[in-house]
């Protein structure tokens, strides 16, 4: 069946471009339009969407209403993902929008919708439970470490720091092991300490991955090798 999108943006022009590129894609079903958070809400309660993407900032504050939008979904549609389309390269909005769990959020620059690939796949990702993050956003986070401020990294052990590190480039359990010269089982240990030291315990765990490789990168950290200016999805 097609994954059925309703789409969120003020500017008509862009609203109509969007709408055009989604209605022409193999898959996708444009169910519906909005141009600010109420009538988003209201076409989300009319139309049962399984995703919808929306501008961050729309009427009536042009704030941040579609991280908040994300948050209402959550609560009231936990199965309906969400792709937020932003002009900010902003790691507090990226953060915000994965408070509660990274499955099914996506944050992606409006300028990368030029590139049309992006965006579907975006769409087809948070569909399917899966995140995205916009690569520019990672590479805010790491610039981020000249207004560092002390982190919860820091209770971490430097064997900790390896394993996080290698975590942060999308390495699986088994990978990481290899690398390090560690049994699977000493590396699930190390991850599970890593999780309850920075306060993910209570999340599943991909969602603790991503979160812990955004908390790494926020702190300024570079990935094993050196910084790649983008995050591989996360796997176990």
């Amino acid at each position: 069946m097609a994954v059925r999108v309703i789409l969120a943006e003020d500017n008509a022009l862009l609203r109509h471009g969007l709408a055009t590129l989604i209605e022409r894609a193999d898959g996708l079903e444009l169910v519906g339009t909005a141009t600010d958070r109420p009538s988003l809400e209201q076409a989300v309660l009319d139309h049962d969407p399984d995703v919808v993407v929306t501008d961050i900032r729309m009427p009536p504050s042009r704030s941040d209403e579609g991280i908040k939008v994300a948050g209402w979904l959550r609560r009231e549609r936990p199965q309906v993902g969400v792709v937020v389309l932003s002009q900010h390269a902003e790691a507090t909005y990226a953060l915000a929008l994965l408070e509660g769990g990274s499955a099914g959020r996506a944050y992606l620059l409006k300028e990368r919708v030029a590139g049309v690939d992006d965006l579907l796949r975006a769409i087809r990702a948070v569909a399917a439970g899966e995140s995205v993050i916009d690569p520019a956003v990672v590479e805010g986070l790491v610039a981020a470490s000249a207004r560092r401020q002390p982190s919860e990294l820091e209770r971490l052990t430097p064997r900790e720091l390896e394993v996080l590190s290698h975590m942060a480039q999308g390495w699986s359990n088994a990978a990481i092991a290899a690398a390090l010269v560690l049994s699977e089982r000493a590396v699930e240990k190390h991850s599970n300490s890593i999780f309850a030291k920075l306060g993910l315990t209570d999340e599943p765990d991909l969602n603790r991955r991503v979160k812990a490789v955004l908390l790494f990168l926020h702190s300024g950290n570079h990935p094993a090798g050196g910084p790649t200016g983008k995050v591989a999805t996360p796997t176990s």
